[in-house]
């Protein structure tokens, strides 16, 4: 668990807790407030405050969320109203659990003095008395020396806090001290380890199912130009869509060209991996949904940054043939030819496809992770682009195709 960076301030008849949780989920967490025990959990952060005054829970408590700053505030009732309660700048003791005024008892009682009541609202099985450690801002001097990644190369130092949803995510084990270069290597060698013969064979000689996929006339197929603008295709937004959109915050996005280029690539990246999901469960996304788009998008698995359309089109294809269940070149041919009639479509189509990325990484855990990382951020910034059209202006201009040489494919 992560103790979260935390701050307490008052006025004469609350308790201001306010805690920064980046990277959760907002819509799950928990509070206990009982006394002058206070504890809150949202995965992965947890915080337990063994406070110099006393609180209570009777309706009048409150919470509110700032998303772009992943703050929580909350106002928690005194139950002596005006009373001042003393050293709330002493975070470190504030964190001592109750009872306790040591490092550590020089006995344990492994079996626990107290029962969970019927009346308990958490799990029995979580140790709400686990211990805690301050949180520490990391230094600029720090930071710099950590690895870039997520949209547009402009993150770092997230999954330094998140080792226990690390292994969940992504394929990388220590995204903040590997190069660029070093994450291709490590997922190229995952890939030739990952790659089965057998598994190939059967599914290339045994490809009746692979037909049937192949069959599937996915929504964007049905697509048709509009009637005021031929060169553009009617993409309708359902009402959840048009929500999460307005949740969205409105921001900008400094990306030299080069930055530009490499986001526009890994966009194609993980729209790939998306239309081969699509396809694969015909419209009707499943519980293996999220692994799927993460397994076989090499920048949400590995942190990959492309610098060219062919890379992404290899990358894409050795992954089709190393990890998922059906795996047949027929299947890349198909999600090559889904992807260019979204890019074609507009960039209301490819925001479609984002949203409804989202939302299964949004309702996954740990996947939701990634869309702080990169899709909230492309579901933003594509509605600011010039277009999707840049970036298949901007390959045929650099002699790059949508189908490389065969020779390319290698395994």
């Amino acid at each position: 668990m992560i103790t979260p960076a935390f701050d307490l301030t008052q006025d004469p008849d609350s308790l201001i807790i306010s805690i920064r949780v980046p990277y959760t989920r907002t819509s799950e967490f928990d509070l206990y407030i009982d006394g002058t025990e206070f504890k809150f959990y949202a995965k992965p952060y947890f915080l337990r405050l063994n406070l110099p005054g006393r609180i209570v829970e009777d309706g009048r408590e409150k919470a509110k969320f700032d998303i772009d700053q992943g703050l929580f505030t909350i106002h928690v009732p005194k139950q002596t109203p005006g009373e001042n309660f003393e050293g709330l700048k002493m975070l470190t003791s504030l964190l001592v659990p109750k009872g306790s005024r040591s490092a550590g008892p020089l006995v344990e009682d492994m079996k626990g003095s107290e029962e969970v009541g019927d009346g308990e609202e958490f799990d029995e099985e979580f140790d709400w008395q686990v211990e805690q450690e301050l949180y520490r801002e990391s230094s600029e001097e720090e930071l710099r020396a950590l690895q870039k990644y997520g949209f547009g190369n402009q993150r770092c130092g997230v999954f330094a806090r998140l080792q226990e949803e690390l292994s969940d995510v992504i394929d990388l084990k220590n995204p903040e001290g590997t190069s660029v270069a070093e994450r291709r290597q490590h997922r190229l060698e995952a890939e030739t380890a990952a790659f089965s013969a057998d598994h190939y064979l059967a599914d290339l000689f045994e490809d009746d199912e692979i037909k049937g996929i192949l069959k599937f006339k996915p929504w964007w197929a049905k697509l048709r130009p509009s009637t005021e603008n031929e060169a553009k295709y009617d993409v309708s937004f359902s009402s959840e869509e048009k929500e999460q959109l307005r949740k969205f915050t409105n921001r900008s996005y400094l990306l030299d060209k080069t930055s530009r280029h490499q986001a526009w690539c890994s966009l194609l990246d993980i729209l790939l991996a998306y239309v081969y999901d699509v396809r694969l469960t015909e419209g009707e996304h499943s519980v293996e949904s999220p692994w799927t788009i993460r397994k076989l998008s090499g920048t949400l698995c590995w942190l990959e940054t492309y610098g060219s359309l062919q890379e992404v089109l290899v990358s894409f294809g050795r992954r089709v043939l190393c990890y998922p269940l059906h795996r047949h070149f027929a299947l890349v041919s198909a999600a090559i030819q889904d992807a260019t009639k979204i890019l074609q479509a507009g960039k209301a189509c490819v925001l479609k496809c984002l949203l409804d990325v989202h939302k299964v990484f949004r309702e996954n855990d740990p996947a939701y992770i990634l869309n702080d990382l990169y899709i909230t951020d492309y579901c933003i910034w594509i509605q600011r682009s010039r277009g999707t059209s840049a970036l298949l202006e901007n390959e045929t201009r650099n002699n790059d195709t949508l189908y490389p040489p065969e020779s390319t494919w290698s395994c």
